[in-house]
């Protein structure tokens, strides 16, 4: 259990990795749509996503075209660790901007630039 605790805290230690944590909060979303809200190229997105699907955070599942990525919540851990970063996210407007953002984000527009 030690252990997966530190590799759960190791993942949510980068900035970008709770920023994509704090987007996949209310809805499933693809690679394509995260770069667009976040301004990271492709590689670095799939490499922080790698990294938190690793650690259980998150998980992906096939839709279609796309790989639509999503919290995992199954674990008790994770359910505490997601909802005090939460807590933390609901105070910061950059994180506030990014998630609304995220709610309108289009793949069937973004993929196709």
């Amino acid at each position: 259990m030690i252990k997966e605790l530190e590799k759960s805290l190791k993942s949510l230690g980068d900035r970008n990795r709770l920023r994509i944590v704090n987007m996949l909060k209310d809805r499933a979303m693809c690679v394509c749509e995260i770069t667009d809200i976040l301004k990271l190229s492709q590689s670095t997105v799939s490499g922080h996503l790698r990294i938190l699907k690793e650690a259980g955070i998150v998980d992906d599942t096939k839709n279609g075209l796309w790989v639509e990525y999503h919290l995992c919540r199954d674990r008790q851990m994770n359910e505490q660790l997601l909802d005090l970063a939460q807590t933390i996210f609901e105070t910061d407007k950059e994180m506030q901007t990014e998630r609304k953002r995220a709610s309108r984000a289009d793949r069937q527009i973004l993929c196709k630039k």
